[in-house]
């Protein structure tokens, strides 16, 4: 009747109290197990509250399932949004986590997880366990099957191509997974649905990121689009899009923030891809965070108080790409945003020389949501108003920017030779970016590179390996906005003011820089 989630002991009573107020701040932390139905919902679901001798708790979607219950299909618990604490949490239960959804089991198995952690097998399932209820083949079991009913649901795949595209080993895996899972065969899921697949042709997927509310979204859009790259990414009309690099190939995304949702279109190279194209997208637009709580640390500093009363859900825009990420804040040393966003530009056009300049026609694109017709979205595609290829390009890779001449660079020599050797680092496998990477290791790892200092360092654990606790006292930025705010903006004094925004000054930095 007790489990710990989120590093707190919550008893029966206290989860059956948000079960009974439905109350969705909780979606992700836990799961409700009814054992008369035989189904695990969401806490905020909105069907009758189950009989209190009927509940059981688990932690995980893994958990439940391995309980020998089926997902509702009411509230849809494996589309909730994920626990605050696997984006926040540096130990390597959280590391795991962060490793999981980001496809490494299916691609490299349990060993290969293992060995990303630094553990053996046997101790890395006997911690998540102990933490989750299950081990890390029943966590990637879960999301295989949650990426499965996606692919049924809004694709015309076939069952074969889906089972492989979701990482199933068999169809015959792929079939036993979704009726144990659903309660119901592969094709009755899909007739289920209703209505035909979305017409967004091959290799195209349509669906709703959920985040917990509030979310400020013109904040996040306002921060991508000041640092937007042509070629990579960019803003309008209310949509993100950019480029992708993914395990398996090329891939492109829009996404469109909407009341309780994010919609998401991605156009993706190869079908299994979509587990990690998104986790990638939820932590860049770090839609597993809990706003609330955030909040109300910072607004408990009156310096920030109003700020927070005025744009509630300010979230911490994070990376798809570790290695783009600290490019960029070596990049962004010393100079404005805009000089380093046109160096950037110059470097991504060598590394393709036949990539064309952006133009109109470039930035067209078609925010799919649910309620949109397949018939509609083709005869849109019909007028030349949409495609399925891949416009938009992944940012450059460790490797091809060793292959570069130093013309290619247009900065310094210093600077030049500091982005080599993190380039060399993170093809050599000696630094790791990606976001199960150990972030205390990382930075320490990156402050011994010639030319990198404690911003820079600290800006990559920020974005990067998403550390919700980093501040940045000697930020220009930070210091201007510290002013604004009409708080001390001297790097050492700023610092120790700090201390009262743990474990959150990360979040405290973004409200810095827009008060800025």
């Amino acid at each position: 009747m007790r489990g710990i989630i989120g590093g707190v002991e919550l008893d029966f009573e206290r989860c059956y109290r948000a079960v009974d107020s439905r109350d969705q701040r909780f979606d992700g932390w836990f799961y409700t197990g009814v054992t008369s139905t035989g189904i695990y919902c969401r806490p905020s679901c909105p069907a009758m509250t189950p009989k209190r001798q009927n509940v059981r708790f688990f932690p995980s979607a893994a958990a439940a399932q391995g309980a020998g219950l089926r997902a509702c299909r009411r509230c849809r618990p494996d589309a909730a949004p994920g626990s605050p604490q696997w984006d926040v949490r540096a130990d390597v239960v959280g590391r795991a986590m962060r490793l999981i959804a980001d496809g490494v089991v299916d691609r490299d198995g349990v060993p290969g997880l293992a060995a990303r952690l630094g553990y053996t097998e046997r101790h890395l399932h006997r911690m998540l366990r102990a933490e989750m209820g299950a081990g890390p083949l029943a966590l990637a079991r879960a999301q295989r099957a949650q990426t499965a009913r996606i692919l049924i649901e809004t694709t015309g795949l076939g069952m074969a191509e889906i089972a492989f595209a979701a990482g199933f080993g068999s169809v015959r895996q792929f079939n036993d997974t979704v009726r144990e899972v659903y309660g119901t065969a592969p094709s009755e899921l899909r007739a289920t649905r209703g209505g035909r697949p979305v017409a967004g042709g091959a290799g195209t997927i349509t669906l709703r990121l959920a985040y917990r509310p509030p979310l400020h979204a013109a904040a996040l859009l306002d921060f991508l689009a000041v640092r937007a790259l042509p070629g990579v990414e960019e803003v309008r009309d209310g949509t993100y899009r950019r480029g992708l690099r993914l395990p398996h190939g090329a891939g492109e995304v829009a996404l469109t923030p909407a009341d309780g949702y994010v919609a998401a279109t991605l156009r993706l190279a190869d079908m299994r891809d979509l587990a990690p194209a998104v986790a990638r997208c939820r932590r860049l637009l770090d839609l597993d965070a809990d706003p609330v709580a955030i909040d109300q640390t910072l607004a408990e500093d009156p310096a920030l108080a109003k700020a927070v009363a005025a744009e509630p859900g300010v979230r911490l825009p994070r990376a798809v790409d570790g290695f783009e990420m600290a490019l960029r804040a070596i990049t962004t040393q010393q100079v404005s945003l805009q000089s380093a966003r046109t160096t950037l530009t110059r470097l991504l056009r060598t590394t393709t020389p036949d990539h064309p300049e952006p133009g109109p026609d470039d930035h067209e694109v078609i925010a799919i949501e649910d309620g949109v017709s397949g018939q509609q979205l083709h005869d849109q595609r019909e007028r030349g108003r949409g495609s399925a290829e891949v416009r938009l390009r992944g940012f450059v890779s460790a490797g091809e920017v060793l292959g570069l001449p130093d013309s290619a660079f247009g900065m310094p020599g210093a600077r030049r030779e500091t982005i080599r050797a993190v380039a060399r680092a993170v093809a050599d496998g000696e630094l790791d970016l990606d976001p199960g990477g150990d972030r205390e290791e990382a930075v320490r790892r990156l402050t011994a590179l010639p030319g990198i200092g404690p911003w820079t360092a600290g800006y990559v654990a920020m974005r990067a390996l998403g550390d919700p606790d980093v501040f940045l006292p000697t930020d220009l930025a930070v210091r201007r906005g510290a002013a604004a705010l009409r708080l001390p903006d001297d790097p050492k004094t700023l610092d120790a003011y700090a201390d009262r925004w743990r474990p959150w000054r990360s979040y405290a930095v973004i409200r810095l820089w827009r008060a800025a």
